[in-house]
């Protein structure tokens, strides 16, 4: 496994300037009060930037000014906010070297993960500039009583939503969810990770010369612990990318005031490998399914289930791939995999691969920290093994780390790979397109991959992506990605025939009468 280092200890290549940094942070906004926290480097530990932190009168204060920007927002055409979006979809594809450095040196990832990014939220953009007008346009249903009842579904954004978005893909998962908000005629108050706060004002200075209007769309920065209430109290919808048990914690409070909500959580995404599988191409899958973005991706697998007939020779030829994979924190596209993002992922990791060899786990590759490349470095891992007792076996890593089963029988494998509190995402790989699409529709997930690990699904952004179980509350992308920002109005008008008699009609011969009615009505294609 081969490795480089940053070329100067210490210091932050790629890195804002500290006047481009300041331009990014005077975005945010402005607390009363602020206090500071300096966000560091994965790659090196070195300071990047101080961000302000604010308090829960500034939040409230940004919903108060988001309430009177979103009224005039939604008075606008669907058509016209959607050009926005197509204009940003420009934007991030012509500044996109810039994002790449600023991710790169937020979150470690390699540039290739963090090209990813750039791709879906350029792709995002059109998608919802394109289809939002036709989405969110009044729908003729069918009324009450044809051609007598005039009935039109229309959608009305929700009002001012808030966003709180995680660090592992700070721009794809803050355009993925801000940009449908957005063009539904929404105000948003974001709260992003302050140690991927720059990737987000990046995006929201794009937006902004894209011509989105001010207070429209306000990034908050502080710890949730000090805003999070007022951010929940505020918003008449709230998105929430994260773990598990956060996300059970913010949707009882958002229950307690019946604010709707969606969840993106944890996830232990299972892979299944056919017996007719290519291993070649499998094992090749397998190492971009587990080990992107260092394995810190919601839809990462992290458990492999591969038949027998085949196991020795995947299971070789994954070790074989892995080992080589290169280690590196250069903003280029020379690495392989790059850093983890902090040393409590750092620390998790090690403890569940510790453990997991202490209890007897085999470890095939990777399997340590490597410090000599940086500061929060860790190997590509692939264990055998594993059983239940160990931590990795049930309990979500996100890290480079990807246990490895046989199986004999179908059927059992699905089983197990369904054996989980959580519903995510999950692969199955096959010569036999029809069988893996078979097999996928048996596992308990929201995004099933054939023959892909995760960009299959995770791309498609005409089809719903969440989770199941513990894995989350409601989709994005797609249709339902868009309109879960709106309130469904339902407008019947009725003429000529009044739903009850008139007084010039007996009730008897109405009932009668709507009897006749409603049974011929059975039998009229709606």
């Amino acid at each position: 496994m081969t490795a480089t280092a940053p070329a100067t200890t210490g210091a932050v290549a790629g890195a804002p300037s500290a006047d481009r940094a300041a331009q990014l942070v005077a975005r945010a906004v402005t607390g009363t009060a602020p206090t500071t926290v300096e966000m560091t480097a994965p790659f090196t530990g070195a300071p990047i930037v101080s961000l302000p932190q604010i308090d829960d009168p500034d939040v409230r204060r940004a919903f108060a000014r988001a309430r009177v920007a979103q009224q005039e927002w939604a008075a606008r055409p669907v058509a016209e906010r959607a050009k926005v979006m197509l204009r940003l979809h420009d934007l991030v594809l012509a500044r996109q070297e810039e994002a790449l450095d600023l991710m790169q040196v937020e979150t470690g990832k390699s540039r290739l993960d963090a090209y990813d990014e750039v791709a879906v939220t350029a792709m995002t953009a059109a998608y919802y500039g394109r289809k939002a007008a036709k989405l969110l346009a009044p729908r003729r249903k069918a009324g009450a009583l044809p051609v007598f009842t005039r009935t039109t579904e229309v959608r009305h954004p929700k009002g001012v939503v808030a966003m709180i978005s995680p660090w592992n893909y700070p721009l794809a998962l803050t355009g993925m969810d801000a940009i449908p908000a957005l063009v539904a005629g929404n105000a948003l108050v974001q709260k992003p990770d302050n140690q991927t706060a720059l990737t987000a004002l990046w995006l929201h200075e794009l937006a902004s010369e894209a011509g989105l209007p001010e207070h429209v769309w306000q990034i908050v920065l502080g710890r949730g612990s000090k805003i999070g209430g007022a951010l929940i109290e505020e918003a008449d919808y709230l998105g929430f990318t994260g773990s598990t048990e956060t996300g059970k914690n913010l949707a009882a409070q958002a229950a307690a005031l019946l604010t709707s909500y969606s969840m993106e959580l944890g996830g232990k995404n299972p892979m299944i490998v056919l017996p007719d599988a290519d291993v070649d191409k499998t094992a090749a899958g397998a190492v971009t399914a587990c080990f992107s973005s260092a394995g810190q991706l919601c839809v990462s697998v992290e458990r492999i289930y591969v038949h027998e007939s085949i196991r020795a020779s995947f299971v070789q030829a994954f070790a074989d791939r892995t080992k080589a994979l290169k280690l590196g924190a250069d903003l280029d596209y020379s690495a392989d995999m790059g850093s983890l993002t902090s040393a409590e992922q750092l620390a998790t990791i090690t403890a569940h691969v510790d453990d997991a060899r202490a209890k007897g786990a085999t470890v095939l590759a990777g399997g340590k920290p490597r410090p000599d490349v940086g500061p929060l470095f860790y190997e590509p891992t692939i264990l055998t093994g594993v059983r239940e007792g160990m931590t990795l076996h049930k309990e979500e890593t996100f890290g480079p780390v990807v246990s490895v089963y046989g199986y004999t029988d179908v059927d059992d494998a699905v089983a197990r790979a369904n054996d989980t509190r959580y519903g995510l995402n999950a692969s199955v790989w096959t010569r036999d397109r029809r069988a893996g699409e078979r097999v996928a529709a048996r596992i308990h997930a929201g995004t099933v991959n054939v023959n892909d690990g995760f960009g299959a699904a995770f791309g498609s952004l005409d089809a719903p992506m969440g989770g199941m179980g513990d894995s989350g509350v409601g989709r994005r992308n797609g249709a339902e990605g868009l309109l879960k920002y709106t309130e469904v109005q339902t407008i019947a008008a009725q003429r000529v025939v009044p739903l009850r008699p008139t007084r010039a009609i007996p009730t008897t011969l109405w009932t009668k009468g709507l009897t006749l009615g409603l049974k011929a009505l059975k039998r009229i294609p709606r």
